[in-house]
């Protein structure tokens, strides 16, 4: 098991959004985290790369046991240095080119130099569609294809996990399209995805297993088939119900 959590619990001030999440993430899969606004998806990723605390909880990671609340810097670090986040909203430099945002963790944080840092980035762009657009600043680029960058940039820092919050949310419909088949992509090529989405057709046909939460609480979890055509909980199927309402 690459990844085990337990017992995630994270309150704001009085209010309770997560309530005892457990997850079990084996390398390659492609956990796709499904629910209704306001169900904890996204606290609960963040929580898994300390962007936020949880009040409990730990996760094992390649055997390496952290405590979620009292995890050290030290620990921290450690555990982005196997990770990648990201996020809705790009989080791109915008005063850097396309090459300058992807090589700026590697020199900047990893301490890698610039010419083996450059090739890194270069690999990574290509992966993405984006090694094009080197020079280009973010401003100069539509949202899908801002969305590749941070994509590249997450790839390259050549993680065991990447975590997506939402990837799409920000874009237009027009380019959703371009950025699922870059992730279809990397799921192919065996990449360890937890992806947060209300994309659920990705969720179907490209994650291997769904993690459905419901006012901060997992309602259900398993394969993405049978989750999809045969629920087991009532909840679930109701979320199910109301998307094939929502298309027709």
């Amino acid at each position: 098991m690459m990844l085990e959590v337990r017992g995630v619990r994270k309150s704001f001030n009085d209010q309770l959004v997560l309530d005892d999440i457990d997850l079990d993430v084996e390398k390659g899969d492609v956990v796709a985290i499904l629910g209704p606004s306001g169900s904890g998806k996204t606290t609960f990723l963040r929580c898994l790369n300390f962007l936020e605390r949880a009040d409990t909880g730990t996760m094992v990671f390649d055997g390496e046991k952290i405590n979620l609340h009292n995890a050290t810097k030290r620990d921290i670090a450690r555990i982005r240095k196997k990770t990648a986040f990201v996020f809705q909203n790009f989080n791109l430099f915008l005063n850097k080119t396309v090459l300058q945002n992807v090589t700026l963790g590697l020199t900047a944080g990893a301490g890698m130099k610039k010419e083996e840092a450059e090739q890194i980035a270069l690999e990574a762009l290509q992966k993405v569609g984006m090694a094009n657009k080197l020079e280009a600043y973010p401003i100069q680029l539509s949202g899908g294809q801002q969305q590749r960058v941070a994509i590249a940039r997450a790839l390259a820092t050549r993680p065991e996990i990447i975590y997506f919050d939402e990837p799409t949310s920000a874009l237009d419909p027009e380019l959703i399209g371009e950025v699922l088949a870059v992730m279809r992509s990397l799921a192919e090529s065996g990449m360890t995805m937890l992806v947060v989405t209300h994309e659920m057709d990705f969720a179907r046909n490209v994650s291997g297993k769904v993690l459905f939460m419901a006012d901060g609480r997992v309602v259900e979890t398993g394969p993405s088939k049978a989750f999809f055509e045969a629920p087991r909980e009532e909840r679930s199927r109701d979320f199910i119900r109301a998307i094939r309402e929502a298309r027709q």
